[in-house]
């Protein structure tokens, strides 16, 4: 197994950061942006990103998805929806059910 060589980044702000990726994404950019409170707040960077990348902020935006469908954005993988069930059934919403779904 090979190591990648991290390298020095700086971001548009000044930070300077590690990675051994072509992310761009400042992790102290990314720690100022996550919200404090919400269902957003409870979830990973990329799959917070990936939900406001596609518009979705609230939990009435969310629940116009099915889980089949949010779990096809980049940064959402399974570990994201148990929260985010959790979150919608709190507020007595759900995943929108696909027609070949019991």
């Amino acid at each position: 197994m090979t190591t990648s060589e991290k390298k020095l980044k700086i971001c548009s702000k000044g930070h300077k950061y590690y990675k051994s990726s072509d992310c761009p994404t400042c992790p102290t950019c990314e720690q100022e942006r996550k919200p404090a409170d919400g269902f957003l707040s409870k979830l990973s960077s990329p799959a917070r990103r990936a939900l406001e990348n596609n518009g979705i902020t609230t939990l009435q935006k969310l629940s116009t998805f099915s889980e089949k469908e949010i779990l096809q954005f980049h940064g959402i993988g399974p570990a994201s929806l148990p929260k985010l069930k959790v979150a919608l059934k709190e507020e007595g919403l759900s995943f929108k059910k696909l027609t070949n779904e019991k």
